[in-house]
């Protein structure tokens, strides 16, 4: 099942993705009342979200996808989006090439960052390319655990059970501003530096832990091309350390980390540009699309 936050006439809804994917079906068609996805995620029952896996004789309230707006499946996330760096062997490789001082040494324990997010950017809206702040604008897609119900202290083999599902995220950075103040706070936290979506994917519609290739493009060119196999430290790790010494909310998102081939691994490195389209895949899930603005 897939689902997704959107705009229909002015109105901002949560719906969920027809089986012939040309439709959005608003879950008010099942009788819930939940205007975002934050309040779906942190108050809808079990049994509610398992309603909406049945779409039969809800014909009348199906809205051709070619009409809708789409936003961020978590357009304002409650809290800042959990991040993992250097989360693949490859890029790590390339990071300590760009900048050893900022990305190199040996890391045995995972690394955790935040990156703050007034509101994410949908599918198919533009990147804020903040170019008076940085030359150095970089692309990063990323698999997305949402998790779906508040969790704390939970070992790697209950970690699935907390998890909703999953969808893309492009951590955008300004690559400057990382090195400059050598933490990625800054740099990966400026207004429309988190495009995500199209929507979430629930986990049901995956093996655990999820083996999913994982691509991104500019301008159609291939960039990134590896598999979420290849996570140096896996999902059930990531939820059983985090939620060791904190409660992980329903709604919160995790971004697992990026394969080699950001912009800045290549030699000279290939940073975007105003009017570059980024298109980041990932297998069973889909693709983000976004051009890059201003």
């Amino acid at each position: 099942m897939k689902l997704l936050t959107y705009r229909y006439h002015g109105c901002e809804a949560v719906g969920v993705l027809s089986s012939d994917k040309d439709h959005v079906i608003p879950i008010s068609a099942w009788g819930l009342r939940y205007p975002t996805m934050l309040d779906f995620l942190s108050r809808a029952s079990d049994s509610e979200k398992q309603l909406l896996q049945c779409e039969d004789g809800r014909d009348i309230s199906r809205i051709p996808i070619r009409d809708i707006s789409f936003l961020a499946p978590i357009p304002c996330p409650a809290q800042d989006i959990i991040c993992l760096g250097i989360n693949y062997m490859e890029h790590a490789e390339e990071s300590a090439r760009y900048s050893n001082e900022t990305f190199g040494g040996d890391r045995p324990f995972a690394v955790y960052f935040s990156k703050r997010t007034a509101e994410c950017v949908g599918h198919e809206q533009p990147i804020e390319g903040h170019f008076d702040l940085t030359e150095r604008l970089d692309y990063e897609a990323e698999l997305a655990v949402v998790i779906g119900k508040d969790c704390k202290n939970v070992s790697e083999e209950d970690a699935h059970r907390y998890i909703f599902g999953y969808t893309i995220l492009n951590d955008v950075s300004a690559r400057e501003l990382q090195t400059r103040h050598k933490q990625w706070y800054f740099g990966k936290s400026l207004d429309g530096f988190t495009p995500a979506g199209p929507w979430i994917v629930t986990k049901d519609e995956f093996s655990f832990p999820p083996a999913l290739k994982i691509q991104s493009r500019v301008n159609g060119e291939l960039r990134q091309d590896s598999n979420t196999s290849q996570l140096i430290f896996g999902i059930p790790h990531m939820i059983s350390e985090l939620s060791s010494g904190m409660t992980l909310k329903a709604g919160t998102i995790i971004a697992t980390g990026t394969p080699a081939g950001a912009g800045m691994g290549f030699d000279p490195p290939k940073f975007l540009k105003k009017g570059d389209i980024v298109e980041c895949t990932i297998e069973g899930i889909g693709t983000l699309r976004n051009p890059v603005g201003d």
